[in-house]
């Protein structure tokens, strides 16, 4: 498994500066307290008792000013100065004070880790503060309280207390104090590996302190919020909140939470693989911690430092700092970093070998995990003790701890009702799947009669695209008439402001240079709009469960797959992994399995593949060299199974990346012909022209004949040819998936027309559908548009040009369907009101022919780019965006982006290509045709002409359609190469 061991970042120093937030809120209570306490006592008391409160006051001030400079040596001074003043206060019978001082001593003995001297104190404080009325003061002691029992790993005594206080802050309106509970409270929830829930009282907190002017507690929520996007994975955006936190912080003089911020940031660039920036922040980290005496943050960093040296395979080093961080652990009660580093010194002994020692190790770190309930820490020693066991060739014990970890990862996964945070919680656990299915595997390896390889393709459904099966599940629940008005107000305001950013976004795409800087600040405000957009739904989802149904269909099992079959289908499921790969194929009756090589080697080769498929002028040899070499991989141990069968793929990593269509078919053998020159086509790609493609401009083949070929020229007679020859071929993010479509589809109505089809926007004011007047073009603009890379990131910075080969496309399908049955929308009609109209649900067939784009980074905003101008060359919103798709209602037989890249997205592990498919498929397709690379807009349109043709005239499925039209161009000895017409892929339906 790849993570084997443990690092905490945050947990202890979050928690510290927490418990500091509340004792500064404290102090001003304890300031103001003592002042009014001043007055009082000169109007009331004698002379004696006068000079023994004169008294008090002097060792309580003396001892307050001793912590506030907060080294070890003066904060145990300041506990005797307290400790002093707390007996005159005891001789006084002053209550209040008495509260006030023993929380201050059992403030400095908790900073000090010393908790059960801590907790003493408090709950001698506790029963004064209620005694007194002192409301704002006992709320302030329960939640230190609180604090202790969470640093001691109780979280669910921790939580008790926490909610307690936080309605008496809430009594007395004390904002700051309740700012510092709820913001405790959700570091509760976080430590309990809760972290949507953490996030959710985080942004309570959040606005309270900025609202009370309370940096400090703002620093120390911005720096608890880093520590939930790193734990889910997400570094560069924990990073992000760390770097707001860290100058916070040194401006009001927290070194102890410089300290925590500088040694999470080291976290986070230990983990981007930057190990000896990681170091330089906690050598910083750890001179600070020593500094002011704080054990437990000095015992994080020396663990985290030894991870480091783990890392880089120095074993003894990481040991030596491992062994330094665990008694301080011990010495402060910190149960939790306690068993972190067991468990880590535990990992060193596996990798060197020394498996009993190992063994020793992890059952130590487990029962602690337990008691504080760090379930994600537990599962992860859990994996590490299945591959110790595994090591030993204890296979059976290894499984049951696997399989307890795994139970686990479901628990914490079911926890969140946050799509976008489940999602990337999901792809942190991935190992534990791939380690399972592995593990899985060698047990079917040993007794093939047990039904272990059925139960490892069951573990491959659960690790794949699981947010978009339950999306899907949940696609057909509708808003409820009950819905307050002002959400639904919002809810249009919210669009109103992002149709006013897209219109900004169109203007500066369509400058003659457009400012990359200006365009990337306004997508960040269109997607932080989306953001607000999809946190307003969740609320809506709250008020109407008729909505916002929580479906949690449990993954096909064999049985259940087979059952989706039929006796000309096969389905072919990879699973890449990192000693080693597998591929199941599954028919209606049987089940065979495959081992294939490290997932390395095969991305390797597939992605030297789709990089040379989506370049024109790469040359046609290398692309069937690249074929060859993965389809001997991935298909030709299964050649003798898939004869004559249509294809269902459902890939792995950049195997869902790549067409099928173009791999090698097996079967076909190459020893009984010599390769064929292909110099006639290098020739031809080295004379390159510029022609619009549909994402900006491609170099492509001379050619003056845009139609098709039927040619049997020598290229033709070349030993490789491409599997779609003899196959259908249809591709899945999951089996799942298409089980879910086929049963909200099963009674669906076939929608009453054909096609509905959009063709040939208008995206400048330049156009001369605007002005009249053919184009003028800047050639400086010309030649960076015709220099753009193939990275769709780049393509919207660049403005958009006219495809006018999109509009025969479209006028040469509409000729296919009679004129009742069709809809069209042209030029200015093209544009994003026509997209989203409620028309649309009426048509069994969308098609949409113009530019594509996918943003990798933030994949709801890739989509499709529609008229950006009306009549008079205003600007208007005309980006069709992944976000919209989930607003529409599209319940069609098939739907076709007919642009760039459509079906690429972000690749997040365990869900796959997270972009248009799935935009489409919730909005209702029950099939999508999408492309892989940026694609020619002339041999796109020849393509899809011969597509529908296929379709409508030949009355062919769309998998017949899209096979019949890709051999015909590859027939045509011009078109041959993969690159015109392999870049189209089916997703969904195949019957």
């Amino acid at each position: 498994m790849s993570k084997k061991h443990l690092s905490i970042p945050t947990f202890l120093h979050r928690a510290f500066a927490a418990f500091l937030t509340v004792f500064l809120l404290s102090d001003v209570g304890i300031t103001y307290a003592f002042k009014n306490q001043q007055i009082i006592a000169q109007q009331q008391e004698s002379s004696q008792t006068s000079a023994i409160r004169t008294e008090a006051e002097k060792l309580f001030k003396e001892g307050l000013e001793l912590y506030k400079q907060g080294s070890k040596e003066l904060l145990l001074t300041a506990i005797k100065k307290f400790q002093a003043a707390l007996v005159l206060w005891e001789k006084l019978e002053d209550k209040k004070q008495q509260a006030l001082t023993l929380t201050g001593i059992g403030f400095i003995y908790d900073a000090l880790g010393e908790k059960q001297k801590a907790l003493s104190f408090y709950n001698q404080a506790l029963p004064l503060r209620r005694a007194v009325g002192d409301r704002r003061g006992e709320a302030t002691t329960l939640n230190n309280i609180g604090g202790v029992y969470s640093a001691l790993g109780e979280k669910q005594k921790a939580l008790s207390f926490y909610n307690q206080a936080l309605p008496l802050y809430r009594g007395v309106g004390d904002r700051g104090g309740e700012a510092t509970t709820l913001h405790n409270i959700g570091f509760i929830y976080s430590a309990l590996g809760e972290k949507q829930k953490a996030l959710l009282f985080y942004n309570q907190a959040l606005p309270l302190y900025r609202g009370v002017g309370d940096r400090g507690g703002e620093a120390t929520t911005l720096h608890n919020i880093g520590g939930v996007y790193s734990d889910l994975g997400e570094k560069q955006k924990a990073l992000s909140f760390y770097n707001q936190a860290l100058p916070l912080r040194r401006a009001v003089g927290d070194r102890g939470g410089e300290a925590a911020t500088l040694n999470n940031i080291g976290f986070i660039y230990s983990a981007l693989g930057e190990k000896q920036k990681a170091l330089s922040f906690y050598n910083q980290a750890l001179l600070i911690l020593r500094a002011v005496g704080d054990r437990g943050g000095e015992a994080t960093t020396l663990n985290n430092i030894g991870f480091i040296y783990d890392d880089l395979g120095e074993k003894q080093k990481a040991l030596l700092f491992y062994n330094q961080a665990l008694p301080l652990y011990r010495a402060v009660g910190d149960r939790g970093g306690e068993a972190t580093t067991l468990n880590n010194i535990g990992g060193v002994y596996s990798d060197l070998g020394e498996k009993q020692k190992a063994l020793q190790y992890y059952e130590q770190a487990l029962p602690i995990l337990r008691a504080v309930e760090d379930r994600g820490g537990e599962a992860i020693t859990l994996g590490n003790l299945a591959n110790l066991e595994r090591k030993k060739g204890n296979l059976q014990a290894s499984l049951k701890h696997i399989q307890s970890a795994i139970q686990i990862i479901e628990k914490l996964r079911g926890n969140y009702t946050n799509p976008d945070l489940k999602t990337t919680y999901f792809s942190t656990v991935q190992d534990y799947y791939k380690f399972y299915i592995d593990l899985l595997m060698d047990l079917h390896k040993k007794d093939p009669s047990k039904g272990h390889d059925a139960l490892a393709l069951h573990i491959s459904e659960r690790s794949r695209a699981r947010a978009l099966i339950e999306l899907l599940a949940q696609s057909n629940a509708k808003i409820s008439k009950n819905v307050d008005p002002e959400l639904i107000k919002e809810e249009k305001q919210l669009q109103l402001q992002r149709q006013a950013q897209e219109k900004i976004l169109s203007q500066l795409s369509n400058q003659p240079k457009p400012p990359k800087d200006s365009i990337k600040k306004t997508e960040t405000e269109i997607q932080n709009i989306i953001n607000q957009q999809k946190q307003l739904k969740a609320k809506i989802r709250d008020q109407n469960p008729e909505r916002g149904k929580i479906i949690d269909p449990d993954p096909l099992k064999l049985p259940q797959i087979q059952q989706q079959l039929d006796k000309d289908t096969v389905l072919l499921q990879y699973s890449l992994g990192k000693e080693r790969s597998y591929l199941w194929l599954v028919t209606p009756t049987s089940l065979y399995t495959y081992e294939l090589p490290k997932g390395e080697d095969i991305e390797k080769i597939a992605g030297s593949f789709h990089n040379d498929l989506a370049q024109p002028t790469a040359e046609e040899s290398l692309i069937i060299d690249s074929a060859q070499k993965l389809s001997q991989i991935i298909l030709a141990p299964v050649k003798d199974k898939i004869a004559g069968k249509r294809l269902v793929i459902v890939g792995d990593g950049v195997l869902q990346q790549i067409p099928f269509a173009a791999l090698a078919d097996p079967n076909k053998s190459a020893s009984s012909q010599a390769k064929e020159n292909q110099q006639q086509t290098n020739n031809q790609c080295r004379d390159v022209t510029c022609n619009v493609f549909r994402g900006g401009i491609i170099p492509e083949p001379i050619s003056n004949k845009p139609g098709l070929k039927d040619n049997n020229t020598k290229n033709n007679k070349t030993s490789y040819q491409p599997l779609v020859i003899n196959h259908e071929i249809v591709n899945l993010p999951s089996v799942s998936t298409i089980a879910i479509q086929r049963g909200k589809t099963a009674n669906r109505k076939i929608a009453p027309k054909k096609i509905a089809i959009l063709a040939d926007p208008v995206f400048s004011s330049n156009d001369e559908r605007v002005t009249g007047k053919p184009e003028s073009i800047n050639p400086d603009l010309d030649l960076e548009r015709s220099a753009l890379k193939r990275s769709a990131k780049s393509l919207n910075r660049t403005g958009w040009n006219r495809l006018p080969h999109t509009a025969d496309e479209a006028k040469a399908i509409l000729n296919l369907v009679p004129n009742q049955s069709s809809l069209s929308a042209f030029r200015f009609d093209a544009n994003y009101k026509w997209a989203t109209g409620k028309d649309l649900n009426q048509y069994q067939i969308l098609h949409f022919a113009t530019h594509g784009f996918v943003n990798p980074d933030q994949p709801e905003l890739s989509g499709i780019v529609l008229s950006l101008v009306n009549k008079e060359g205003k600007q208007i919103p005309g980006y069709l965006r992944l976000a919209d798709l989930f607003e529409q209602d599209y319940p069609a037989e098939l739907i076709v982006l007919s642009a760039c890249e459509t079906g690429l997205g972000k690749n997040v592990s365990g869900e796959g290509l997270v972009g248009l498919t799935r935009g489409l498929m919730y909005a209702g397709a029950s099939r999508v045709a999408l492309s892989l690379w940026q694609v020619s807009d002339k041999h796109t349109s020849v393509l899809m002409q011969e597509f529908y043709r296929q379709m409508l005239q030949e009355n062919k499925t769309p998998p017949q359609a899209l096979r019949d039209a890709q051999r015909k161009l590859w027939s045509d000895s011009e078109l041959r190469n993969p690159y015109y017409w392999a870049a189209f892929t089916l997703q969904g339906e195949w019957k």
